[in-house]
């Protein structure tokens, strides 16, 4: 039976925003809004915050979630989970939840790991939905995804993809959400690659996938995703969430 790991990497520094784990979404750092979202995975054999930043790490220690110290030299969350998976062989699948989708759903975690545990030879899989606002499609930050008839991805994009022609079709857009499941060999493999063309082109990691020949499983979720990424997504979550706990 396989064993899963759940990982949330985290890190201080942020371009867009600068110590986003620990800002405030409610009363809560957002880091713990994902750690207590993962955490009602029914597959999930352990769940653990990886993190470079001491603050971040007492912060986790304090809520009682599992949290352990990656090196400073790691490029993405990708690099730290394969390091934590290079160093437990024990766990045969490894979630990787982005840690800006503070209230990602139990759900799309375990539907997403479904797959890898069916077939075989699914080696990864991800989750997307489609855009409720067409508006947000023109976004940069909600990277876009279209799939073959087989649910497999075909290419990510920051641009809105595809590009609707006909003005008679119903314009219909996949938004990626943050999270990937791997088998721990396909991860591990995955980050001895060095970067592409497109991953640098479009700055998503997820295009070293596919140029690398890798297929990548998309379940598809109705699922109004908030993923935090600037200080107007932040605003928009503490709306979300202030939302979700009136009566």
């Amino acid at each position: 039976m396989s064993k899963i790991v759940g990982v949330i990497p985290a890190r201080y520094s942020s371009t867009r925003l600068p110590g986003k784990p620990l800002r405030m979404i409610g009363d809560k750092p957002m880091i713990q809004h994902t750690y207590e979202s993962a955490n009602k995975s029914v597959y999930l054999d352990r769940l653990v915050v990886l993190t470079d930043d001491e603050r971040i790490f007492k912060v986790v220690e304090e809520f009682g979630g599992d949290v352990e110290m990656t090196p400073d030299n790691l490029q993405s969350g990708t690099d730290r989970a394969s390091y934590f998976a290079a160093r437990n062989p024990e766990y045969d699948i490894i979630a990787n939840i982005q840690g800006d989708e503070p209230f990602i759903e139990r759900e799309i975690i375990d539907k997403s790991i479904k797959p890898l545990l069916m077939i075989p030879e699914i080696q990864i899989a991800t989750a997307a939905t489609n855009f409720k606002n067409l508006d947000d499609v023109k976004n940069p930050s909600f990277p876009k995804v279209v799939i073959d008839k087989s649910g497999f991805a075909l290419y990510f994009s920051r641009s809105p993809i595809p590009f609707f022609q006909e003005k008679n079709i119903e314009e219909k857009y996949l938004r990626h959400i943050g999270i990937y499941i791997y088998r721990r060999d396909a991860l591990l493999q995955l980050t001895k690659l060095p970067q592409t063309q497109l991953e640098k082109i479009e700055n998503l990691e997820q295009l070293r996938m596919l140029e690398n020949g890798f297929r990548i499983k998309i379940e598809i979720f109705d699922y109004d995703s908030v993923s935090v990424d600037t200080e107007e997504d932040l605003k928009l979550a503490n709306k979300f969430y202030l939302k979700s706990i009136r009566p």
